[in-house]
């Protein structure tokens, strides 16, 4: 009744023929899969860098993490699946190396030139740098994908945030006001959205319990956390730390899906949403954790925070990440005849604006690995290549 029609879809800003096996948010989801900047999520990492270690999440396990849990959820809620795991597939392709870290320095070196955000970069990834097809620049995308994106935190115009206050990527799109951007997305976009807080809030426990940074006992004076892990040590004593951690976070994951989905039920019988354009246009999101959850859970995002994200081994790598990234942005806006093709060719021919947002895009795309090269390559003088 609410969920999104793929019969209804607002269609693609360039008219293509239909797909004789699938639908249109299929062909997104394929769409997703095959482009280059999905593929480098591989190489960038969330929390730590690429080289600390083979099992700590990716950008790519973690939006595949993302994707089966808003696939789980889509199906309960009766929603379409294939528009929700397209959502998760794609919501983190704008991330640069070294996660929030490079977040952080690229939009400090974008200073001066209207700054970075992730979500934007998606935008700007999915409708211009993607170059794919012979028709168009990006993949093209259908209405429903790109608000989706766009909308992933939220509205993103309102009474305190005004449209000339978007990043750049947003404003440039010609076609932004289109999307809708004082209305909530869609249910499905909801769903990916949340499922994203699913994903991380919980195998954040996992790689900082398999890295060191903190104990299972520590976690015990956690709200629902602490519960949970008590109760698998109860149940299998037997159990060593690293199963008592997988069999934990399993149930966690498990009890915040049905909390989701009980809270979002609970919302449908409420607000009585006809369609999927009923939903946009509620003041409230549709999609949501219940009250209580949502206050305990914030006791683990503190901990987190303190523990996880500010630890003092988490912060040296957030230290080498940010000057490589500052230094490789600053030769290149300085020298851009350093910069590979075909990047140099547009870089030495722009303004010094224009060029800063091509060095941006540039490093933006980035695995871990390879930023880390180009660093070498550039600073270090034993490595001629």
């Amino acid at each position: 009744m609410y969920a999104t029609r793929h019969e209804d879809s607002r269609g693609r800003y360039y008219d293509e023929a239909p797909s004789a096996t699938r639908t249109p948010f299929q062909r997104d989801r394929d769409r997703v899969i095959h482009s280059t900047a999905f593929r480098r999520l591989k190489q960038k990492t969330q929390v730590f860098v690429a080289h600390e270690g083979d099992h700590f999440r990716t950008r790519l396990t973690h939006s595949l993490e993302v994707a089966q849990i808003a696939r789980s959820i889509a199906r309960t809620l009766g929603l379409d699946e294939d528009l929700a795991e397209a959502l998760a597939l794609a919501h983190d392709m704008g991330h640069p190396p070294f996660g929030h870290a490079g977040e952080d320095q690229l939009d400090e070196c974008m200073a001066e030139y209207e700054g970075f955000d992730h979500n934007a970069q998606t935008l700007r990834i999915v409708t211009k740098l993607e170059v794919r097809y012979p028709n168009h620049d990006g993949l093209n995308l259908t209405w429903e994908l790109l608000e989706g994106l766009v909308k992933h935190n939220g509205p993103v115009v309102g009474p305190d945030t005004p449209f000339e206050s978007l990043p750049a990527a947003f404003r440039e799109f010609p076609y932004l006001k289109d999307l809708e951007p004082e209305q909530f997305a869609g249910p499905e976009a909801q769903v990916a959205a949340l499922s994203d807080d699913i994903a991380y809030n919980n195998h954040d426990i996992d790689d900082g319990i398999a890295a060191g940074l903190f104990t299972i006992d520590e976690l015990m004076d956690l709200p629902i956390v602490g519960d949970v892990f008590r109760g698998v040590r109860v149940e299998y004593p037997h159990l060593n730390d690293r199963m008592v951690s997988y069999e934990a976070v399993r149930r966690l994951i498990g009890l915040w899906i049905n909390d989701l989905t009980g809270e979002t039920m609970r919302r449908v019988k409420e607000y009585n949403p006809q369609s999927a354009a009923a939903v946009r246009a509620m003041d409230v999101p549709l999609v949501a954790f219940s009250e209580e959850l949502e206050t305990r859970q914030r006791a683990l995002r503190a901990f987190l925070y303190e523990r996880m994200y500010k630890h003092y081994k988490v912060n040296r790598m957030r230290s080498k990440a940010k000057r490589m990234l500052k230094d490789l942005f600053d030769i290149f806006l300085q020298e851009p005849d350093t910069l590979p093709s075909p990047w140099r060719m547009d870089a030495t021919q722009a303004t010094e604006a224009k060029r800063a947002r091509i060095v941006c895009d540039y490093i933006a795309g980035m695995t871990d690995g390879f930023a880390m090269d180009e660093y070498r390559r550039l600073y270090d003088p034993e490595a001629l290549r």
